[in-house]
């Protein structure tokens, strides 16, 4: 895979990883959703939060990247290299909110990262 190839997956992959985190800030606002009760109230209440719409934009510029990497790259190689983003959620999520990686999701990590190394030398 081409450097320039790799960097639009890796630029969607990102912006993929950031939205999960700016959705998170909106959802936290909200706190637990329990059942249908208030939905309606919680919706607007995310229809307008800052983060919920950041995540949506990093959403759509996302997907533009991503159509533009398929343009270059074999499906076969490109989609393999969205568990980037579980690496990169992971690890944003620890360093941002604090969330606590175990030996075991290090481990996996380490799983993801050496597939995705295997597959972008082929």
């Amino acid at each position: 895979m081409k450097i320039t190839d790799f960097l639009f997956v890796l630029a969607g992959v990102l912006l993929n990883a950031g939205a999960q985190l700016l959705l998170k800030s909106g959802a936290s606002a909200v706190g637990p959703i329990q059942g249908f009760e208030g939905l309606r109230q919680v919706a607007l209440t995310l229809a307008f939060h800052p983060g919920v719409i950041g995540g949506l934009f990093c959403y759509v510029l996302s997907v533009v990247l991503w159509i533009v990497a398929l343009s270059r790259v074999d499906v076969s190689m490109a989609y393999p290299m969205l568990s980037i983003g579980y690496v990169v959620n992971a690890l944003l999520a620890s360093a941002l909110l604090g969330e606590v990686i175990s030996a075991q999701r290090w481990a996996g990590m380490a799983v993801i990262l050496l597939g995705v190394a295997i597959i972008a030398r082929s």
